[in-house]
């Protein structure tokens, strides 16, 4: 019998596999933080001799939910300017209570509390865009999470840097810094084409040639936003980032409300990713993204929540449940984004557009065991005919009950393995006092 770290035997293993393989009472078998086996839960038995052995006979084993798009520190700012307009709620709310409350402490209070939220709740790996982003990729190392940090780019001065050049000197450091970190990389984060010029933009597009790495940016999240660019640059956005040589497999294009046939074609030719954020979309009254006409031109559609300050919450099970359904009334098809579909953007579509899909986002031998699982023994998810189903359309995170990341129990049994709760609740409420008491 061949020695391993951990067997884990479930009811069903969802793979998302090349097929959406399905497997019932299956073992994964995990070695030095990789899925060595899978294989029927008896033979298991036979073959490997573990360290750690878990029965879990009423749960579904899945990859774990790669949430590809997030302003995690903005957590401290839930529920702080509900049922507002996108460009009010921006400019009135949440740009000025930025300049007054973000620091270092509100970025390692904030990313930490959405990294405990977000396991919680399954999710294994984030993709994040905020102010200062070593902060978060320290917060990241500490609980074991998987991440791709933003590297930020403006035109103008923030709390971070005064300018361009600041913002590509500080981002740099830290993608060095990060370079060999099994977990943490990093992305190039413009914020959007409107706050974003010509010049640096083009220099982004220098260093993501260079450092092979992703570009992460808000790209036609409103109709202003589209109107503006075309009396502006002389061109939609998307045409803009295609005339800068940007529209590659390299940009992954957040929220995309705004698009018409010809975009879509743009979008599939590049061969740029696209994150699709429906709760977010839905309570600013972005838009509709065309989730199903993107899919069918070949485009890699992903999934994220966006910020907690704009969901409000950072829950990937909900998030997919809204995009299965959204997609269907928007398609006018019962059959658009089936089940299938919506699990594989909630994971190998996002380890795709953030180039990890030879690491992470599906359940395979020789990948990294990034796992969740989670238990269908519960109310509202009996009696299960199809588990991926229950998974989309009726199960809550609170169903999550073990997490792990690279072969390590993040969640066990619910509760977090290296995050104080206890603690993190006292200081998240003090910031919620400070903040009301201080407007």
């Amino acid at each position: 019998m061949e020695n391993v770290d951990l067997i884990i035997e479930a009811a069903w293993i969802a793979t998302v596999d090349v097929d959406d393989t399905l497997l019932a009472d299956h073992a994964i078998v995990v070695k030095d933080a990789r899925i060595l086996d899978l294989l029927p839960n008896a033979e298991a038995g036979r073959r490997y001799q573990a360290v750690q052995r878990r029965s879990l006979p009423t749960h579904l084993l899945l990859p774990g939910l790669i949430n590809a798009h997030t302003h995690a520190a903005m957590t401290l700012l839930r529920g702080f300017a509900d049922d507002v307009p996108l460009m009010a709620w921006l400019k009135e709310h949440v740009w000025p209570a930025e300049s007054r409350w973000v620091n270092k402490d509100f970025i390692r209070d904030g990313t930490q509390l959405a990294v405990a939220e977000m396991l919680r709740g399954g999710t294994t790996c984030f993709n994040d865009m905020y102010f200062y982003p070593e902060i978060a990729a320290s917060v990241a190392q500490a609980s074991g999470i998987r991440a791709t940090i933003g590297m930020i780019v403006l035109d103008f001065q923030t709390i971070w840097a005064v300018d361009p050049d600041e913002y590509f000197h500080k981002g740099l450091q830290l993608h060095d810094q990060l370079r060999d970190d099994p977990l943490v990389q990093t992305a190039l984060a413009p914020h959007a084409p409107y706050t974003v010029s010509d010049g640096p933009l083009s220099r982004v597009r220098m260093y993501t040639d260079e450092l092979d790495i992703p570009v992460h940016m808000h790209v036609h999240e409103t109709a202003h936003e589209v109107q503006q660019s075309v009396e502006q640059h002389g061109a939609s956005p998307l045409r803009r980032l295609r005339r800068l040589g940007l529209l590659n497999p390299h940009l992954v294009a957040v929220h995309m409300t705004h698009l018409d046939d010809e975009d879509i074609e743009l979008v599939a030719h590049g061969g740029s990713s696209v994150v699709h954020c429906p709760e977010s979309n839905l309570k600013l009254a972005s838009g509709f993204c065309r989730v199903s006409d993107l899919l069918n031109a070949g485009v890699n559609v992903a999934l994220g929540t966006d910020g907690a300050a704009s969901n409000n919450d950072l829950d990937m099970l909900g998030e997919m449940r809204s995009a299965a359904l959204l997609a269907k009334g928007v398609a006018r098809d019962a059959s658009a984004l089936a089940v299938n579909q919506a699990l594989r953007m909630a994971t190998i579509n996002g380890a795709r557009a953030l180039g990890i899909a030879d690491q992470t986002g599906s359940l395979e031998i020789g990948k990294s065991a990034d796992m969740v699982a989670l238990d269908l023994n519960a109310l509202n998810t009996q009696p299960v005919y199809n588990a991926v189903s229950q998974l989309v359309f009726a199960a809550s995170r609170e169903q999550v009950r073990h997490v792990w990341v690279a072969g390590q129990c993040l969640v066990e049994d619910g509760s977090l393995t290296r995050i104080d709760e206890a603690a993190l609740l006292e200081r998240t409420a003090d910031w919620g006092r400070r903040m009301h008491a201080g407007g």
